[in-house]
């Protein structure tokens, strides 16, 4: 029976995996912050720029997912597992929104997808199995560290792109939640330099999907 458990949980993870890399717009809680909001005027450059930015977005949410997906399936209580989940959830939402905002800009969504996603459900793995509260810890660092990426964001995108603005913006404010919500089931700061090897792995990642 145990066996047959492990079976269906990797199988999940294969499934889930699958999805948050190759399906086309996933389904959504909620609409897309840019719902309603009038697309500008942009040249064929800030096109480009803020396609590459939204790119970068779509990537860091594969990623989002898959760590949330590898800490939820070591994570000891059930009230982290259903942190998890939902957090998990409402990052769906922002892959979606993303990668329409991707394809509305005329652009390709990062080809390295499945390197993004395994990579990162091995870390959130990893995380996961150091305990509860060391994982809880991790995403609020890394949390931390897409807010202020985010936040990048909107200088960097083109003023005239209201669309992006508002999906980024919704985004900072899930991410921030997610990161309060851990440290108050229990999260614990981390050690410097794991914080350090998590923004060079993240500025490796950005770096990488802005272009591919």
């Amino acid at each position: 029976m145990r066996e047959l458990t492990l079976i269906d949980h990797v199988l999940d993870q294969l499934d889930r995996g699958l999805r948050a890399v190759h399906a086309g717009t996933p389904g959504t809680q909620r609409p897309s912050p840019a719902t309603g909001v009038p697309e500008g005027r942009l040249g064929e450059r800030e096109r480009r720029h803020a396609a590459a930015l939204m790119r970068v977005n779509h990537a860091g949410e594969i990623a989002a997912q898959a760590l949330y997906n590898g800490q939820a399936l070591a994570a000891r209580a059930p009230e982290v597992r259903a942190r998890l989940a939902q957090s998990a959830a409402e990052e769906t939402d922002h892959l979606a929104w993303c990668r329409q905002r991707v394809e509305e800009l005329g652009q390709h969504t990062s080809r390295l997808g499945p390197f993004w996603y395994w990579g990162a459900f091995a870390i959130g793995l990893g995380a996961g199995l150091a305990g509860d509260r060391w994982s809880l810890g991790f995403i609020k660092e890394t949390e931390d560290q897409v807010v202020r990426h985010l936040e990048g964001h909107l200088q960097a995108l083109p003023a005239a792109d209201a669309r992006s603005r508002a999906i980024v913006q919704q985004m900072i404010e899930d991410e921030t939640h997610h990161g309060e919500q851990a440290m108050a089931l229990g999260g614990v700061p981390l050690p410097a330099p794991v914080r350090g090897l998590m923004r060079l792995a993240a500025r490796v990642m950005t770096t990488t999907a802005y272009r591919l």
